[in-house]
């Protein structure tokens, strides 16, 4: 049987936390950053888990990284 390949794009954006859940990176916080208000670029800082409804869509994009 072949193995699965990973998505390239999928492994450079999202990380997953022990317990499986899948982490990411707030999008829009790399340049123009002046237009964004200061509410904005705090509540962007880190990382953030993804919802449940979405994560099923890149775990089927990343089958051996769980």
């Amino acid at each position: 049987m072949p193995k699965l390949k990973t998505k390239s794009g999928a492994k450079k954006r999202f990380r997953f936390t022990a317990s499986g859940r899948v982490k990411f990176k707030p999008a829009r916080m790399k340049h123009n950053l002046r237009k964004r208000s200061q509410k904005t670029k705090r509540q962007a800082r880190g990382m953030q888990i993804l919802d449940a409804s979405d994560a099923g869509l890149v775990l089927k994009y990343m089958p051996y990284n769980r």
